[in-house]
C-alpha cells in the first residue's frame, strides 16, 4: 500500500506542532509518531506530516542528547 506520507520507520516532521518523530504506524486517518529518542506517541494529521530533513533530524537528536545530559530524560 502506498501512502501520501512517510512510511513506518521514517523520521518525519509534524508541521502543525514542529516536532520530529519516528513514524510508528498508520491508524485510521492518522499517522502515529513517537518522539526522537522515545516517549509517548501522538497522532498527526496526514496532511501535516512530511519527511524530516537531515537538519531537522540533527536538531532533534541534539535536543534529545542535551536533555539527556541534563538528566531530563531517563
Amino acid at each position: 500500500m502506498t501512502y501520501p506520507y512517510p512510511p513506518v520507520g521514517a523520521y518525519a516532521l509534524d508541521t502543525r506542532t514542529g516536532r520530529v518523530g519516528l513514524v510508528m504506524g498508520h491508524e485510521g486517518p492518522y499517522v502515529q509518531m513517537r518522539p526522537y529518542g522515545g516517549g509517548r506517541e501522538w497522532d498527526a494529521e496526514p496532511g501535516d506530516v512530511r519527511h524530516a530533513t537531515p537538519a531537522e533530524r540533527l536538531n532533534a537528536a541534539t535536543a534529545y542528547t542535551n536533555a539527556r545530559s541534563r538528566g531530563e530524560v531517563p
